[in-house]
């Protein structure tokens, strides 16, 4: 339960009629220069207008988001993307063609009407056009693009369910639109085509492999060792990001002796700790919260940042997550977990 001074308004956007109330109330604030926090397929995002240095000013302090990580822009038409970059090339519309909208942000050369502190600083900007139909009515009805970061406060986990966006933000902002859990459940992928090879800043539940099909040529893999200097070209690198308040630590076990040994080892107190397992669970671990996850990629993208919103709930102090499996698909996952576990 939320206690204190509350000032965000959740109005509910399922039904057709509730929607419309919804989405009026949002392009009234949005048109207005206020932040909104909007859902989309991936995650709940913090929306402001993307071409309002002012209005965009508004969602780095609520998030209290350092200036050096720039912003997605959310479009609701190819023919909205095109303004606000500078080309939009070849490889532009064969991506278009395959994944939009959907989960994927193409990185291109920014037109002079997206403001610096939208890209922070930067001469590239991420664009996206969201599959979820919430938001893409906003931006419809709005006439401009919208600025979206993760509704929640920087580096925290990011939201899926309205409900996760008020727990953090409730008291910073005025509405809150609920569509419902989010399909995907994790961030977009980003992928920047103004490098030779296109390369994959940010992975996401669209992978390498299915981008290499679009495009028919070869690309850069996502490299988790890149160097944090320079300018950004995307959001999700900082080293420490997606983390929970307890300390995440992921892990192998092939039995029960051998997770046990390590539970000791780290001191682990079973009233403090959730152990998220990826195989069956062993047995004996009644005294021990346990989740079994679920065995897709996709399912558990769904699954994770709800068991960690979870985790923050009841107050445990160790999150123990078995490794997923080291395939493809699952590079996404494996990155969430690698940055939600930085120190």
């Amino acid at each position: 339960m939320v206690t204190g001074k509350v000032n965000a308004k959740i109005l509910r956007a399922i039904e057709p009629e509730e929607t419309e109330i919804a989405v009026e109330e949002a392009v009234r604030l949005l048109r207005a220069g206020e932040v909104v926090a909007l859902p989309t397929e991936t995650v709940y995002g913090l929306a402001a207008n993307a071409f309002s240095p002012d209005a965009v000013a508004k969602i780095f302090k609520v998030k209290g988001r350092p200036s050096s990580n720039p912003i997605i822009v959310h479009v609701s038409s190819i023919s909205m993307a095109k303004k606000c970059v500078r080309q939009w090339t070849t490889d532009a519309q064969k991506l278009a063609n395959n994944f939009w909208p959907g989960p994927l942000t193409i990185v291109l050369p920014k037109s002079d009407i997206i403001p610096p502190i939208v890209t922070a600083g930067g001469e590239t900007v991420g664009i996206r056009f969201p599959s979820h139909p919430v938001i893409r009515k906003v931006i419809d009805k709005c006439g401009f693009p919208l600025a979206a970061p993760s509704a929640n406060i920087s580096s925290r986990i990011s939201p899926t369910t309205a409900e996760h966006v008020f727990k953090q933000l409730g008291d910073k902002i005025k509405l809150i639109v609920d569509g419902g859990p989010c399909a995907v459940g994790i961030e977009s992928t980003v992928f920047d085509i103004t490098s030779q090879p296109p390369r994959v800043l940010r992975p996401g539940i669209i992978h390498e492999e299915s981008l290499f099909a679009a495009l028919g040529r070869r690309i850069q893999p996502a490299n988790s060792t890149d160097a944090q200097s320079g300018v950004l070209r995307s959001p999700g690198l900082l080293k420490k990001h997606y983390a929970p308040l307890a300390k995440l630590i992921c892990m192998e076990w092939k039995t029960l002796d051998e997770l046990m040994t390590n539970l000791k080892d780290l001191g682990c107190d079973p009233k403090y700790t959730r152990i998220l397992a990826y195989s069956n669970l062993p047995q004996d671990l009644e005294s021990w919260k346990t989740t079994l996850m679920p065995k897709t990629a996709t399912a558990y993208a769904r699954a994770l940042y709800a068991e960690l919103h979870r985790c923050d709930e009841e107050g445990v102090r160790w999150i123990i997550v078995q490794t997923p499996p080291h395939l493809p698909q699952w590079e996404a996952i494996h990155d969430r977990l690698r940055r939600a576990a930085a120190t």
